[in-house]
């Protein structure tokens, strides 16, 4: 995995549980849960935990590259919790450089199907970030991380 950008999304065990994932962005360190993965069952939800979590960072990996066309913001959903969810803030004002920033929204997890989020993602009005979480790279490069990272957790299978 290309390791220019400080950013990373694992399985820390490979086991469905709480607190079984993990982000790591610059030094910031969160455990997560893959809870709601394993209730979502839309219809673009494959089966097993690695591949729905592929499924996730293929969506994320769209919104970035669509801010390669100009810039602008996308925000990308990593925890989802009964009472709020967890989302990297990508920011980029001329479509070649971004910010990166993991925050919190009151938008609760139960609302929203990790296989198809994107509708949900422009409600994303609250985002309060965690201070000290936050890198910045090139679009391109995390384009391409997203990829690497996509990759990985695809492999760890269900």
């Amino acid at each position: 995995m290309p390791e220019d950008v400080d950013l990373h999304f694992d399985r820390v065990r490979t086991r469905g549980d709480h607190n079984d994932l993990r982000l790591r962005i610059g030094p910031h360190r969160q455990k997560c849960d893959s809870y709601y993965f394993a209730l979502d069952d839309s219809p673009e939800a494959p089966g097993g935990l690695g591949p729905k979590l592929a499924r996730l960072l293929d969506q994320w990996s769209t919104q970035v590259t669509g801010l390669t066309h100009g810039g602008g913001t996308a925000y990308l959903p990593y925890d989802f919790s009964d009472q709020c969810t967890a989302w990297l803030r990508v920011s980029s004002t001329d479509g070649q450089n971004a910010e990166v920033q993991a925050g919190w929204s009151l938008i609760e997890g139960w609302r929203i199907e990790p296989s198809d989020y994107l509708t949900t993602a422009p409600e994303v009005t609250d985002f309060d970030p965690i201070a000290g979480a936050s890198t910045e790279c090139s679009l391109s490069e995390l384009v391409a991380h997203i990829e690497a990272n996509r990759a990985a957790l695809a492999a760890t299978g269900p």
